[in-house]
């Protein structure tokens, strides 16, 4: 299984589960998460979700060897958009869960892993945790509709950081940014995950989830309208030498070398 759900009274659990690949996000670990949040959209007594990974890392990200079969001369360009669009799918999915729901950091949340800990609620992180958007250093731009969401939480400066340098910040560095709610030693990573659950999910559940949408609502209003198509400006990126520079370098464990092409 690449997913788990657990629940327990009114909190659900539920765990990426490829830990022998870092929890990369593949194809149909990217289908099972969709499906899951959406499973979640007619379910009146779970009021907490928790999102969290198996093994030493929460997601490595997007699964370069999806990526490395790549061809963009090949295939229909309607097929190609759909799959693109996949990842924004995702992030809607979990944006739009009635619950509250909380992201347990545990080691790296990389690339997509960054997006979905961002399009959640709260986001508590292990002491060792780091977070960060590497696709720059693929020669693409961010997409899954995630680059408001990230601005929302570490501002403009902040994030044309994270995205433009693709370097992996520390729990502490996160913290300060508000990127990170709480940061704790990943011993107690989950027990406190839960016990917040918890007290949110003793709140009155209408009451908080009115609020929930409201704020979602207010914040992002503006998502939609300047990010409708950063699908397409990936697809773009994807035809050019630098992309395939950049999943060459990574296979080879060097750094790339950008031409602009």
């Amino acid at each position: 299984m690449n997913l788990i759900v657990e629940r327990q009274d009114h909190v659900a659990t539920v765990t990426l589960n490829r830990p022998e690949h870092l929890n990369a996000l593949n194809i149909d670990l990217m289908k099972e998460i969709e499906e899951t949040a959406l499973s979640f959209r007619d379910d009146l007594e779970t009021r907490v979700v928790i999102f969290t990974g198996a093994g030493k890392h929460f997601s490595g990200g997007r699964d370069l060897k999806d990526l490395a079969t790549i061809r963009p001369g090949e295939g229909s360009v309607l097929a190609r958009q759909r799959q693109q669009h996949m990842g924004p799918r995702i992030i809607s999915a979990l944006r739009g869960m009635n619950q509250v729901t909380i992201a347990a950091i545990n080691g790296a949340a990389l690339g997509g892993g960054a997006c979905m800990v961002s399009a959640l609620d709260f986001r508590i992180g292990s002491e060792d945790c780091v977070v960060g958007y590497p696709e720059g250093t693929l020669g693409i731009p961010l997409s899954w509709a995630s680059l408001p969401l990230c601005v929302h939480l570490v501002g403009p400066a902040r994030t044309k950081r994270m995205m433009i340098l693709a370097q992996k910040e520390d729990a502490q560095t996160l913290l300060g940014w508000g990127f990170l709610d709480e940061v704790v030693s990943r011993e107690a990573l989950m027990t406190r995950a839960v016990e917040l659950a918890e007290i949110y999910a003793a709140q009155p559940p209408v009451a908080a989830q009115m609020i929930k949408r409201s704020v979602n609502a207010y914040v992002s209003a503006l998502d939609r309208a300047v990010m409708h198509m950063d699908s397409d400006q990936v697809m773009l990126a994807q035809a050019t030498e630098d992309f395939k520079e950049g999943v060459q370098a990574f296979f080879e464990k060097r750094d790339p070398h950008f031409k602009g092409r």
